[in-house]
């Protein structure tokens, strides 16, 4: 899950939000937000789905199987 951590910490850098905003968006714990970060742990499929929203992505390029 390399690609997906990789690509996480790029969008979460460009979008200009905070760790914050995104852990109160998603619900979750800000250390949930940072263990994501680190490859420490990765989200449930529920808020996988919005992390692809909240950036307005595709699950794919997450993935990696896909650069769009």
């Amino acid at each position: 899950m390399e690609i997906f951590r990789v690509r996480f910490c790029e969008l979460l850098k460009s979008s200009g939000k905070t760790q914050s905003e995104l852990a109160e968006y998603l619900n979750v714990a800000k250390q949930c937000v940072s263990d994501y970060k680190s490859g420490k742990s990765i989200p449930s499929l529920p808020t996988f789905k919005k992390i692809c929203e909240f950036f307005a992505v595709s699950a794919d390029y997450l993935l990696g199987l896909n650069n769009y």
